[in-house]
């Protein structure tokens, strides 16, 4: 049988030539499926790297869409404060619009309490006094109409530097007077709650 085959081999040299190429085939088909497994793990690792990028871009989204968010609730806040500022602020302005007129005013509130004064001591002119008063009663009510108020303060009641303005000491004889009001020589005035001119007092010393 051997014989067969080397006969074969000498009358088919193809054979021979072909052989060392079948044994070069298989080595080259064995070294293939031993790369196979290396380029899996290759592509796992592409696959992996991709998703991780992806999910990196998905956190610095999410991380821009915050900021934005918090931006946003930063500026509506400023601006609701802005808001009810100048609510205020008109509020006032509109309460205290007739300030300069009132301040204007006061000086003839003034003439009128010392002419109804000096009258109240005159024993003539009973019938002048009585118009005067109307007169008077008539231009203060107008007045407090507006929001204007007398501040009500009197021999005896406590110094308030927010309400009043001491012109002059006296000195006194009884210590309890030291420090307060002995005498009031223009009153005070509030527009609404505002004062708009302090009282000028004189304290005991």
């Amino acid at each position: 049988m051997a014989k067969d085959i080397d006969k074969e081999k000498v009358e088919n040299p193809e054979i021979i030539e072909g052989l060392p190429e079948e044994k070069e085939e298989a080595a080259a088909t064995a070294q293939d499926q031993e790369e196979k497994p290396e380029m899996k793990i290759n592509g796992d690792e592409s696959d992996d790297s991709a998703e991780e990028s992806v999910d990196n871009e998905i956190e610095k989204l999410k991380a821009e869409v915050q900021e934005a968010k918090d931006k946003y609730l930063r500026l509506y806040s400023e601006f609701e404060n802005f808001r009810r500022r100048t609510a205020k602020e008109r509020l006032d302005l509109i309460k205290t619009a007739t300030e300069d007129l009132m301040t204007s005013l006061l000086p003839v509130m003034d003439d009128f309490q010392r002419a109804q004064k000096a009258l109240e001591e005159s024993e003539d002119h009973k019938a002048s006094k009585e118009g005067f008063d109307l007169i008077y009663n008539k231009f203060n009510n107008i007045l407090q109409q507006k929001g204007l108020k007398p501040m009500s303060d009197k021999a005896g009641s406590e110094f308030n530097t927010e309400f009043h303005e001491a012109i002059s000491q006296m000195p006194v004889e009884k210590k309890k007077m030291k420090g307060k009001i002995i005498d009031v020589v223009e009153k005070g005035y509030y527009l609404d709650d505002k004062v708009i001119r302090f009282a000028k007092v004189v304290i005991g010393a």
